[in-house]
């Protein structure tokens, strides 16, 4: 992790944030999200809302964002089905035929690139894109897997094997539905989501971002996909990780930053610094010795975390969780 004596609303001149789990869940706003964007608008740093969820429009997810207190045009909105779009774009000859196995975001995406989306395959298929709807039936699966055993390009918008069910479990996410034409026709799918780079370029490319934050709630997506785009990372704890999750994470899912929620954006971050005596952030210090932590100090539990995160991050292989359980109880995040 980095340190920062500015905030980071500050330090870096557009922040690439995640929605579902960071700025809403469902269509319920995070609380301390709306009022956070709007700070660090004003104090000068752009808002782009980046999703892997190609079902909506940027137009449908603006609107989205705006009843949820974050007032948001179609241009602040980059989906991984413009991204998709863009690719196949970069592929096939403008108004190629393209078989759209999903719903309308892509469609929408599509015809902004110059490209012809179908519902049915034919010999003129050129490509078949398949995004997450909910509505996605047998028959248009059966098709795009006909489309693709012909030789047609397979691309999908993501790979998320699970979205979030609300109060439930998880149900299948695009990812699972890949599998059904994966697995028909021994083709794997170009994925253009998250953490794949193409959407973290078409991001950039439509920001003209120059210093990038990307800030997300989970690690193999929001973290890694800013591990393979090159840019530093904030991951807020509103969504589905937890510390002891960040804590035993591999490097490529580690973030720059930590912090609750989006507030984290309005505020410096203290680096941890490391010594002989131990791990120390703020008021806190931790000392590792093998696969065990002892907690020292007091004061913003979050700088316990950097602490800790240091420590649990300085040697090679994952950390124990049984010593970090007791040792996140210790700085009150157990």
């Amino acid at each position: 992790m980095k340190g920062s004596d500015r905030p980071l609303c500050e330090a870096y001149d557009v922040a690439l944030l995640d929605l579902d789990g960071v700025v809403y869940i469902g269509r319920r706003p995070v609380p301390a999200a709306a009022e956070a964007v709007a700070k660090a608008r004003a104090a000068g740093q752009r808002a782009a809302f980046v999703t892997n969820n190609a079902s909506r429009t940027p137009s449908a997810v603006a609107a989205l964002l705006t009843e949820v207190g974050v007032p948001a045009a179609p241009e602040d909105v980059v989906t991984s089905a413009q991204a998709a779009a863009r690719l196949l774009a970069e592929r096939l000859p403008a108004g190629a035929e393209v078989l759209v196995v999903g719903g309308m975001g892509l469609r929408h995406a599509l015809y902004g690139e110059g490209l012809r989306p179908v519902s049915v395959a034919s010999e003129r298929t050129a490509a078949v894109v398949q995004g997450y709807d909910p509505g996605l039936g047998y028959g248009l699966l059966a098709q795009g897997g006909m489309a693709v055993a012909r030789g047609a390009l397979f691309v999908g918008s993501n790979g998320d094997l699970t979205i979030p069910g609300g109060d439930g479990p998880p149900h299948p996410g695009n990812g699972s539905l890949l599998r059904v034409i994966e697995g028909a026709t021994g083709v794997a799918p170009v994925v253009t989501g998250k953490p794949e780079r193409p959407l973290h370029r078409e991001t950039i490319r439509r920001t003209g971002a120059r210093r990038p934050l990307v800030v997300g709630d989970r690690l193999d997506t929001d973290i890694e996909g800013a591990h393979n785009g090159g840019a530093d990372s904030m991951l807020v704890f509103t969504g589905v990780t937890d510390p002891l999750g960040v804590l035993t994470a591999p490097p490529h899912h580690r973030p720059t930053y930590l912090a609750p929620d989006l507030t984290g954006l309005l505020v410096p971050h203290p680096a941890a610094a490391a010594s002989a005596d131990g791990h120390r952030c703020g008021g806190w210090t931790v000392r590792r010795d093998g696969g065990a932590f002892a907690v020292t100090g007091s004061g913003d539990p979050y700088d316990g975390l950097r602490a800790l995160a240091s420590a649990a991050w300085s040697a090679p292989g994952p950390p124990p969780a049984d010593g970090l359980a007791g040792a996140l109880r210790a700085i009150g995040l157990g």
